[in-house]
């Protein structure tokens, strides 16, 4: 069974930045895509950002500007770097993979606190 690990989360001041990282207990074939989500107290999940294996990327427009998505294929690693961080950006922070016959892996999430 794949598992998903993230890291990178934690409490940082309003204008701060943290880096996300995402790995895959075990290799991965045939990704179609990968993505950060989030959900906050109270409010439904949405998706932050997204890649897909051929590179293109997609943003929430909450975040563009601010927020980027990568990854590394060899490794099956996706980063989400986020800077100029807002009180709003608080929220579980949680990974997804998806293969190209529509499977979805999930992480269970990294914390990301912003004071203001």
């Amino acid at each position: 069974q794949v598992q998903l690990v993230e890291s990178g989360g934690g409490l940082v001041q309003a204008g701060g930045s943290l880096r996300l990282s995402c790995a895959a207990s075990r290799s991965i074939s045939n990704i179609a895509s990968m993505g950060w989500y989030r959900q906050a107290p109270g409010k439904q999940s949405e998706l932050v950002a997204g890649i897909t294996a051929g590179g293109r990327t997609n943003y929430a427009d909450s975040v563009k500007g601010r927020f980027t998505i990568s990854r590394h294929n060899a490794n099956n690693t996706v980063y989400l770097q986020m800077n100029s961080l807002k009180p709003e950006d608080t929220a579980l922070y949680y990974c997804n993979t998806r293969t190209i016959w529509g499977h979805d892996y999930w992480g269970q999430g990294t914390q990301v606190t912003v004071s203001s």
